[in-house]
């Protein structure tokens, strides 16, 4: 299939996803889902980027991480429980994804560790895949806790000094630094002395501003999502308003 064809669908997929999130903090004011949305994108990153794909634009040929456009839409989800449910919440969203991964590290170690049976012949596979790559692990840690925690704040203070306008302007002034500050702290510490560091840097840069212009307007539609009961509720109170007011 064609890299730019699959690129939009993945994307598209990844990201209509987070409404259904959306839509059950709406309808049950609770982040639940939302949460285990990005415990589940980000877990799924992490094992994605061992492994190193090429995105043909038309253009330009970016060789980047698989777990690229999985990790990018994380911030959406940042953004968007940042919006509903403010900054603590957020943080305390990011904590509970990076507990997680060290769980899931932690356990696919002893997984691999474990004396395979003597007709499972999958063993190696197995190692190249989920072995724990120490330097791609510290990278992935460090690179999730300050990006993630540097878009929520960044994100809470544009809110607060617009007053809560201009949705865009804070979602990309949160969001593409950050993806930009999550690039430059992974690729040295995972990939320096072994693979092309300023190749991976433009190709994971690039490929991320792109996901994070293309959700914008999904920020939008998960906060009219979050907004329909309230507008909903202010048209019915405006119409007793106006009936009491008529007699």
């Amino acid at each position: 299939m064609n890299s730019v064809v699959l690129l939009f669908f993945w994307i598209i997929g990844i990201t209509c996803i987070t409404f259904i999130g959306s839509w059950y903090a709406r309808r049950y004011q609770r982040p639940d889902l939302l949460i285990a949305l990005y415990v589940t994108f980000i877990l799924i990153a992490q094992i994605l980027a061992v492994k190193v794909s090429a995105f043909d634009l038309g253009f330009k040929t970016f060789f980047v991480p698989s777990g690229v456009l999985v990790f990018s839409v994380t911030f959406l989800i940042t953004d968007i429980v940042n919006e509903k449910f403010g900054r603590k919440a957020t943080h305390r969203m990011i904590l509970i994804a990076f507990i997680t991964q060290v769980a899931m590290v932690a356990f696919l170690w002893l997984g691999t560790k474990l004396t395979p049976a003597p007709f499972w012949g999958l063993q190696p596979a197995w190692e190249d895949i989920f072995g724990v790559v120490p330097r791609i692990t510290l990278a992935s840690w460090i690179a999730f806790l300050v990006s993630e925690n540097a878009d929520a704040f960044v994100f809470d203070w544009f809110k607060k000094i617009t007053k809560g306008r201009q949705l865009w302007m804070r979602n990309v002034i949160s969001t593409i630094p950050a993806l930009l500050l999550d690039t430059l702290i992974f690729i040295p510490i995972a990939f320096g002395g072994q693979m092309p560091l300023w190749t991976l840097i433009v190709g994971q840069t690039t490929l991320k501003w792109l996901v994070g212009v293309v959700n914008i307007p999904f920020m939008y539609f998960n906060r009219w999502i979050f907004n329909k009961n309230e507008d909903q509720k202010m048209t019915e109170i405006s119409e007793v308003m106006e009936t009491v007011e008529g007699k």
